[in-house]
């Protein structure tokens, strides 16, 4: 006996774990975790990697082997009479190896892992800029779905108030107090009201397919999508992460032109060579020999016609370009700012309106409903004052709706 209400228990409970709610912010850390995008801030980590890697080994001995066998036409040759000397054999060989080992650079491999550095940063930060934009298109699904589920809900009301109404209307044409006809138009309003569910059961679906696909989760009808009650911070402050991209482009375009500065500094490079081969290094022993050399040297580029200069003259162009883009998202930031103040301030005195406009037309239904149960006016006239309601408590939810949407879509422009 224990078991069976053990598995009653079990059953009634499915439901409600089947149940699944979600909220606006888990939208955000959805679409932050789960968008194809976001995987690319570890895949430019992992590129960086190696790009270091590559830099470093600048820092390590270079080694160069080469080989060679020639025959030349003529070779030198000692003019002296009675001498010992043979001349050199005109089928020479060689075989090498060669180290060099950079000593000093002007600091240019510190400086280029700086710059890939930078460079990753300014990259995972676009990443980042690239997810936050998202926000907003989270938004309007989000809340295109919310509404949708109150208006389902206003019609449900609506439809309740109905069927109430044709028992009533059907015991007056059975009692001969209305025309035989007015039931058949109530039936009517109640199929237009199937048609209505269907409706937007079907654009819900599409809202819900389309954020589903934002956020990488799995999302039905039965998703319970909760109502966030936003709060609104009205300062000049933005926070966005956009601001951040912008100077990490700047510092970028500095560590770029601290590069340049350095290509033309010196170079010395330590050297070791040691081969075989015939002849060696002593051209007057017509034998195979080893050898070897060792040393250092210096490279200097003195005077490079300018390039150095214009390179960091373009450089200095880019970080005035940046400073522009910088401006002008500031600007456009701003005006969308303001946009949504206003937008914010009009709809909540378009909510007041409405709630005025709902308790008059209460008022205007329930008198209709006397005068339907009467008979003096017709089921025509009663469902006219019934749209009527619908209509105003629509315009009420769309209102609310759109208030928290432009609250919601504040927060975001403004990086809050």
């Amino acid at each position: 006996m224990n078991r069976i209400l053990y598995l009653i228990a079990i059953l009634f409970a499915l439901p409600m774990v089947a149940q699944q709610s979600i909220t606006l912010q888990e939208c955000y850390d959805l679409v932050t975790t789960n968008y194809p995008i976001a995987k690319q801030s570890q895949l430019f980590k992992q590129q960086n990697n190696l790009d270091l890697e590559v830099i470093s080994k600048a820092k390590l001995p270079q080694l160069d082997l080469s080989a060679q066998a020639t025959y030349q036409s003529d070779v030198i040759s000692i003019p002296i009479p009675n001498t010992s000397i043979e001349p050199l054999n005109k089928d020479q060989y060689r075989a090498t190896l060669s180290v060099n080992q950079l000593i000093y650079n002007g600091g240019i491999i510190n400086t280029s892992s700086q710059v890939k550095n930078a460079q990753l940063q300014t990259q995972q930060k676009q990443v980042e800029v690239s997810l936050y934009q998202l926000k907003q298109k989270v938004n309007e699904l989000y809340f295109s779905i919310i509404l949708l589920e109150k208006k389902k809900q206003l019609l449900t009301e609506k439809q309740t108030q109905l069927q109430a109404q044709l028992k009533e209307v059907k015991s007056g044409v059975n009692n001969g107090i209305l025309l035989p006809s007015s039931d058949k138009v109530l039936e009517a309003e109640l199929l237009k009201i199937d048609q209505e569910f269907s409706e937007i059961n079907s654009n819900k679906l599409s809202l819900i397919d389309n954020l589903s696909s934002l956020t990488g989760t799995l999302l039905n009808q039965e998703t319970s999508f909760i109502i966030p009650l936003t709060q609104t911070t009205i300062n000049d402050e933005i926070n966005r992460p956009e601001l951040d991209l912008f100077q990490l482009k700047k510092e970028e375009i500095n560590l770029s032109e601290a590069l340049i500065k350095k290509q033309n500094s010196p170079k010395l490079v330590g050297f070791a060579t040691g081969g075989y081969g015939n002849p060696g290094l002593n051209m007057l022993d017509n034998s195979f020999q080893t050898f070897y050399t060792v040393g250092v040297k210096i490279n200097w580029n003195v005077f490079d016609w300018n390039i150095n200069k214009k390179q960091r003259e373009s450089l200095a162009i880019n970080k005035d370009l940046v400073e522009t883009e910088l401006e002008t998202f500031k600007l456009n930031t701003n005006i969308e700012r303001n946009n949504y103040q206003k937008e914010i301030k009009k709809i909540s005195d378009l909510i007041k309106i409405d709630t005025n406009i709902i308790a008059l037309r209460k008022t205007v239904l329930n008198a209709t409903e006397s005068q339907l149960r009467n008979g003096v006016i017709t089921t025509s006239a009663y469902i006219t004052e019934l749209t009527n309601l619908n209509e105003a408590e629509n315009s009420l939810a769309t209102h609310q709706i759109q208030f928290e949407l432009a609250k919601a879509n504040y927060n975001i422009t403004s990086g809050n």
